[in-house]
């Protein structure tokens, strides 16, 4: 594929059509992909598995057509008249549109690639890209990263997995961007590269997606294959994976998190230290929010920032000072009677929510949801955290199995049940936290709405609105729950 904006050329009296691309889920990021394309000139078809009236009238707006499930005959000649094909992020890689892509030998991009290549044609040349990618963390650590250079006074922007897609995003007028990684994405990037780019773990997930854990762990790969040597990859130092990974990179290397990490916590007699590579970076103390997992995130995007030579120390501190993160990640909603509510309904695997229980001691710890498979053993690994808990939905019973150490192990149907449970149970200094470490879809459309209803069945027990909630002294803000 030529990387030349493709508008139609007339020369003579023979026209060149415009090359026609092929979008295949039309949700959010498809239709983004869909109309960026119609944006340089291509001819646009789209596709669906279920093509819904909104659907239908987004494909009629754009006046593109719309085919409804398409068999494999009608999808391979489409293939072939096609110079790109797009899957949403949606479509896994064991969809019939990908096979058949592939085997057509067809150049198959996600959003993240596109507007890559787009990116490398603006006049004045492309603008950096900060890139991150793990199955577990990737939200906050953008969201951090973006507020570093924001307090470097860059405009900037969280793109890629976020409520922008970085086709979107370079539509605007910013000095950088910060692209939130999926592995739905990176698996379609033959080219796309980050001047920095941060891996941050790798656990056992979207196996509905992707073909094995291989292919899995080969997609998140891919946020450093095309990297150059003057490029940074950061990776994570205490998991294995990343760091047989990380020996491949082509850029160089630097690593966050352990004691011997380039990027570390150092324990010294006046107070904790972030240093780095040319000395500290902040102290423990001046952060908003400092439980082990935010010192692990800031670690990685301090790297980020630095190594791309973005932003300094002095940004650094000024962001940390003030970023609370995003709702539904270890969200304070509250405290009374001495004991503190936390929402961390994200944490929609086992490895996501163990991370979140190493940060607490005396939990009341409420875990559940839909059962995807998955091992929940590794959720019980900070067991000694756990004063009691509480399982809930479909996987009741394998967290009370995995939790059979724990002094109190309740199981119930409902949230709301646990949730009045947990109040019963609660003592003065301890810690209720909702880390489901299972998807939400058994009960819930999301795990925001699964969040959301804690938190207000929380507020509703102790007959407080949000803001009364709020108000109260935040524990993450002192390094200790």
């Amino acid at each position: 594929m030529s990387d030349a904006p493709p508008d139609s050329v007339a020369a003579g009296n023979v026209e060149t059509a415009a090359p026609r691309a092929l979008v295949y889920g039309l949700a959010v990021t498809g239709v983004s992909t869909a109309r960026a394309l119609l944006r340089r000139g291509y001819d646009v078809v789209a596709a669906d598995d279920a093509v819904t009236p909104e659907r239908a009238a987004v494909a009629a707006e754009l006046g593109i057509p719309l085919l409804d499930a398409p068999d494999d005959a009608t999808l391979a000649d489409l293939v072939d008249e096609c110079e790109l094909v797009s899957p949403a992020p949606g479509i896994p890689e064991t969809h019939r549109v990908v096979r058949i892509a592939l085997q057509a030998g067809a150049d198959v991009v996600s959003e993240i690639e596109l507007a890559y290549r787009w990116e490398q044609l603006r006049p004045g040349g492309p603008r950096p890209m900060l890139a991150v990618t793990g199955t577990d963390g990737k939200t906050t650590t953008t969201l951090m990263t973006v507020a570093m250079l924001q307090a470097a006074g860059l405009s900037t922007v969280d793109a890629g997995n976020t409520a922008t897609p970085l086709v979107d995003a370079i539509e605007d007028d910013h000095d950088a961007f910060v692209v939130e990684c999926t592995s739905f994405r990176l698996a379609w990037t033959p080219s796309f590269r980050a001047e920095a780019a941060a891996w941050l773990n790798l656990a056992p997930d979207h196996l509905d997606w992707h073909r094995n854990l291989e292919t899995y762990e080969d997609a998140k790969f891919r946020i450093w294959i095309n990297q150059r040597t003057s490029d940074t990859a950061v990776g994570f130092a205490r998991d294995a994976t990343v760091m047989r990974r990380i020996a491949d990179a082509p850029g160089r290397v630097r690593t966050f998190g352990a004691d011997d990490a380039d990027y570390r916590l150092e324990r010294r007699a006046d107070g904790d230290v972030l240093v780095g590579p040319h000395g500290d970076i902040v102290r423990r103390d001046a952060m908003r929010r400092s439980l082990p997992h935010d010192v692990t995130n800031a670690l990685a995007a301090s790297a980020l920032v630095l190594e791309s030579g973005l932003a300094d120390e002095g940004a650094i501190a000024s962001a940390l000072a003030s970023f609370v993160g995003p709702r539904h990640r270890l969200e304070h909603v509250g405290r009374w009677n001495d004991i503190d509510w936390f929402n961390d309904s994200k944490a929609t695997t086992p490895h996501a929510a163990a991370v979140a229980i190493a940060g607490f001691d005396d939990l009341v710890l409420i875990a559940g949801g839909k059962d995807k498979g998955v091992d929940l053993a590794e959720m019980a690994v900070g067991a000694h955290h756990v004063r009691a808990v509480i399982g809930i939905a479909t996987t009741a019973p394998s967290i009370a199995e995995a939790f059979a150490s724990v002094p109190i192990v309740e199981t119930r149907a409902t949230l709301t049940e646990a949730v009045d449970l947990a109040a019963q149970i609660a003592r003065p200094g301890d810690t209720v936290l909702l880390s489901p470490g299972c998807a939400s879809l058994d009960q819930y459309p999301s795990f925001e709405a699964r969040g959301d209803e804690f938190v207000a069945l929380v507020e509703r027990l102790h007959r407080l609105p949000r803001s009364a909630a709020n108000a109260t002294s935040d524990p993450t803000s002192t390094g200790a729950p």
